[in-house]
């Protein structure tokens, strides 16, 4: 197994469908995001999630999520979402992610709001069962950290 580096950015804003009753943003709408910067973090390496599966016959699950809450957001805030690879093995991805409140003012900083680590795995499309990572994904990976 290998550690990896470098952390991708996807800015979100949260819509009203993204919030509860009390107008803060519903907890498991941050799995949402975060799946959301995963997807754009693999297209930025040119690695698009269909043509994955219809391709090389294989894509991505995710496999167990672990999850840290902060301070919630709020309708309208504008979140920066990051996915970085904690850890790359022959069939799964531990990637640490976060949404942050984007802040409104140049020079104040980010404030963390929710944390998480996301294991995928690597599964045969057709079966769902697992295989290792196709070595020319890895590399593609491992060309990004």
């Amino acid at each position: 197994m290998e550690s990896a580096g470098a952390t991708f950015h996807w800015p979100v804003r949260v819509y009203w469908e993204d919030t509860d009753a009390g107008g803060i943003v519903f907890y498991a709408n941050y799995l949402k995001f975060f799946e959301r910067a995963r997807t754009e973090w693999l297209r930025a390496l040119g690695l698009e999630q269909q043509r994955l599966r219809q391709e090389v016959g294989g894509m991505f699950v995710v496999t167990s999520a672990q999850m840290r809450y902060h301070r919630p957001a709020r309708l309208d805030d504008l979140l920066l979402v990051t996915a970085r690879v904690q850890e790359a093995g022959r069939a799964s991805l531990t990637m640490q992610q976060t949404a942050c409140l984007t802040p409104g003012q140049p020079d104040a900083a980010t404030m963390l709001l929710c944390e998480g680590t996301i294991r995928i795995g690597w599964v045969d499309a057709a079966s769902m069962r697992p295989q290792r990572i196709p070595a020319s994904i890895l590399e593609s990976l491992s060309a990004c950290g």
